[in-house]
């Protein structure tokens, strides 16, 4: 529910008010009432008051705003609400049930609110990139490597959760058509009681003739009353985001990038749907307490487009968009082949153990080896990946006699567990279910396995990836850099007390070191490569996990303002280093990490160098396997 956070509204609305209380929640004889659930939150609040003499204007309730009571909590019901409760969905923060208690219990008749109202647009799109994140049978279709992820009848056994997607739109602008006007699909004014459950159908004409892959919608805020300021997540191709007659205030960070607010992507399930230029489709929106829903289908009920199916079977997997893509990608796919089929062609009767959760791994090993037993551990998918591999097996040639899943009933295998016979094959991609958004050199949580596993391997084991070499790049990163900077004034209050709890990256004192956290460079918003990738350190999994050190001495190779280091992993996945899979800033379905530096550098290129610039940079590095820490310092020569 209702959380202030670090109190930077309430110190707005005390410092607006006059005669009339504005509060967050409430207000109580002149001062603001703020509802902060999370007590260490609230720890972090009082800094913040006190660091701005606000201690005495705002009163903090450690509970959630729909647990306080008029009476008890409040002496009277409050005439002004001041809040944001907002995500990129707009309700999945719970603004819905939020209004409706604060209407019911809290607020008085014909109150007033900021924001005062919240609309949300959309417009259908065609794109190659969106229809690879979803669908994977239509992508299979296009692979020839006998491995059948989502055969027929089972087409979707591997998709996307139906919901909305949170993305930075801009980044891919360029591989998106657009196939419909901007339309208006929900308002929701905050100055009276919300519906929790609302319809809307709309006969959209589409603009151009093509496959409708996804529908990308975002929301615009009304701020005022009057109407004269408005907020906008609109992608920057929408000239006029606010569809106003007057003239009016374009709230800061309205076109700028930032992390916080995207716009949001619902697929049009399977290969998506066909339309002429000109001609009319229908869009049904559901919206419920916390989420919104659509559905698009042609004029003609005959070649309407499927629905998902939201009743999941037991064989089913729900996977995020970007592993999806992995699986359909051809490129992948004939990696983990080709590394897959040179490590079986000597084996005979091997014992395969697939140390993560990959399903794919596991259909191919067996399917390729008909004589191989094969463990799967499946630590996040459990009896889930069990049942969905019972019902693609017969489909992909393997029997599921020979095929085990661990899951979580042990922590570790035994010799036992392999019927006293040794591990020929260890395999894994890596991919563990659930953390796809970690930072990549946790993903050598394959190494730890491996070396818990060593008392069971051969002495002639194959272990596939055999190395992982951690590479890195200098990056301008001027948005991101912006955006995990640290806090100082923030209409005019002291917000520095923030910086440390929160984990700021840029403006850090220089005895201290930024975190290094998970992000999608390609949708970081303006980037730029000033180096050549460069190796960090290296991990052998041929042996049991260790302490590893690394020191690089990079060259720059362009001009330009170096904000930190993009960070990822190549699995090499066969000894002669001629398959590596590489999650770099190029393949835009991985993660990668990101150091940013304390503050921004300018760099040039050797032998061009001016005053103040630095043409070298040394990297000092270290991984702790106890605690799977990263620590990398930067010295720019």
């Amino acid at each position: 529910m209702r959380r202030a956070g670090t109190g930077l509204l309430s110190m707005m609305s005390a410092k607006a008010m006059d005669s009339t209380s504005v509060s967050e929640c409430a207000s109580i004889e002149g001062m603001v009432s703020a509802c902060e659930s999370y007590l260490p939150m609230g720890k972090l609040m009082r800094k913040v008051l006190q660091a701005n003499g606000m201690e005495r204007k705002i009163r903090i309730f450690h509970k959630r705003s729909d647990e306080l009571k008029v009476g008890l909590d409040l002496p009277s019901r409050a005439d002004i609400l001041v809040s944001e409760i907002l995500d990129s969905e707009l309700l999945g923060e719970g603004l819905i049930p939020t209004l409706q208690h604060a209407h019911d219990e809290l607020l008085a008749a014909n109150p007033q609110t900021v924001p005062y109202r919240a609309t949300t647009y959309g417009q259908l799109v065609e794109s190659t990139f969106l229809w690879k994140l979803h669908d994977l049978h239509g992508s299979e279709v296009h692979a020839s490597d006998g491995v059948h992820l989502t055969p027929l009848g089972l087409e979707t056994g591997i998709r996307v959760k139906p919901q909305q997607y949170a993305m930075h739109c801009n980044a891919m602008s360029s591989e998106i058509r657009l196939l419909s006007k901007p339309f208006k699909i929900f308002e929701f004014n905050f100055w009276k009681r919300p519906d929790s459950h609302g319809e809307t159908e709309l006969r959209i004409q589409a603009t151009d003739s093509g496959t409708v892959h996804a529908v990308i919608s975002w929301w615009v805020l009304q701020l005022d009353y009057e109407g004269r300021i408005f907020y906008s997540t609109a992608p920057l191709w929408i000239s006029s985001p606010f569809n106003t007659r007057e003239e009016v205030t374009y709230a800061p960070g309205t076109t700028d990038w930032c992390d916080h607010w995207k716009q949001c992507v619902w697929f049009i399930p399977g290969t998506g749907l066909s339309v002429s230029k000109d001609e009319v489709v229908f869009f049904e929106a559901v919206h419920g307490d916390t989420s919104i829903s659509y559905n698009l289908r042609n004029a003609k009920p005959e070649i309407e487009t499927g629905d998902y199916d939201f009743h999941i079977g037991d064989s089913n997997l729900i996977l995020s968009p970007e592993r999806v893509a992995i699986y359909g990608d051809k490129e992948w796919r004939l990696a983990m082949l080709t590394a897959t089929k040179n490590a079986l062609q000597s084996m005979v009767s091997p014992l395969c153990v697939v140390a993560d959760d990959s399903v794919f791994l596991t259909i191919l090993t067996a399917s390729l080896s008909t004589s191989s037993h094969v463990i799967s551990i499946f630590p996040g998918l459990r009896e889930k990946g069990f049942l969905y591999l019972e019902a693609v097996a017969d489909v992909n040639g393997f029997s599921m006699d020979r095929v085990e899943v661990l899951g979580r009933r042990k922590t570790c295998l035994t010799l036992e567990d392999t019927n006293h016979r040794k591990v020929d094959l260890l395999i894994g991609e890596p991919f563990y279910y659930g953390n796809e958004g970690m930072l990549p050199w946790q993903n050598l949580r394959f190494w730890k396995e491996r070396t818990m596993l060593d008392s069971i391997l051969s002495e002639d084991v194959l272990i596939m990836p055999c190395r992982g070499i951690l590479k890195a790049c200098a990056m301008s990163l001027p948005d991101l850099w912006r955006s995990r900077r640290c806090l100082q004034r923030i209409e005019d209050f002291d917000h520095s007390a923030v910086n440390e709890v929160l984990g700021a990256c840029g403006d850090l004192p220089t005895s201290i070191e930024g975190p290094c956290l998970p992000y999608f460079i390609w949708q970081c918003g303006e980037s730029k490569e000033l180096s050549e990738p460069f190796t960090v350190m290296e991990f052998n999994f041929t042996e049991s996990i260790r302490t590893c050190f690394g020191k690089a001495k990079v060259e720059f190779t362009r001009p330009g303002i170096c904000h930190g280091f993009a960070l990822w992993i190549d699995w090499v996945m066969d000894a002669k280093n001629e398959i590596i899979i590489s999650t770099g800033p190029e393949c835009r379905y991985w993660k990668q990490g990101v150091k940013l530096l304390s503050e921004p550098v300018r760099v040039s290129t050797h032998g061009s160098c001016s005053m103040g610039e630095f043409c070298l940079t040394e990297i000092n590095a270290s991984f702790n396997p106890s605690t799977s820490e990263f620590i990398m310092e930067s010295a720019f020569l």
